[in-house]
């Protein structure tokens, strides 16, 4: 069983910074991690993916450049820092993990088998 706990998020204005953590334990492969996000009345989208080493990392383009993931190993904690947002950010975001082990280039969620329970991040502008 893989559990999936996050953290973070909330309301922020545009041009603001929040960030999302989010553990992982139990048992799985050396997966990668990923952020997803969903939009109300849309489907779940990628953002980014960080490989199990943490030394690999994929950005979607609409946040290359402004959100930056990073994994401290020790504690398999993934971070999802978000800077310069906007309100088009806005949306659930959702944290993966229990997928592939090499890095793709592109990532849909059926790539991962749990899931985190989602969090929040409104942007105002």
């Amino acid at each position: 069983q893989v559990q999936v706990i996050q953290s973070g998020g909330g309301l922020a204005q545009a041009g603001g910074s929040l960030r999302l953590s989010c553990a992982a334990s139990g048992r799985f492969s050396r997966s990668v991690m990923a952020w997803f996000r969903q939009a109300p009345g849309k489907e779940r989208e990628f953002v980014t993916a960080i490989n199990w080493s943490g030394y690999s990392t994929y950005y979607a383009d609409s946040v290359k450049g402004r959100f930056t993931v990073s994994k401290d190993n020790a504690k398999n904690t993934v971070y999802l820092q978000m800077d310069r947002l906007k309100p088009e950010d806005t949306a659930v975001y959702y944290c993966a993990a229990d997928g592939p082990t090499d890095m793709l280039s592109i990532w849909v969620p059926g790539d991962f088998n749990s899931w985190g329970q989602g969090t929040q991040v409104t942007v105002s502008s």
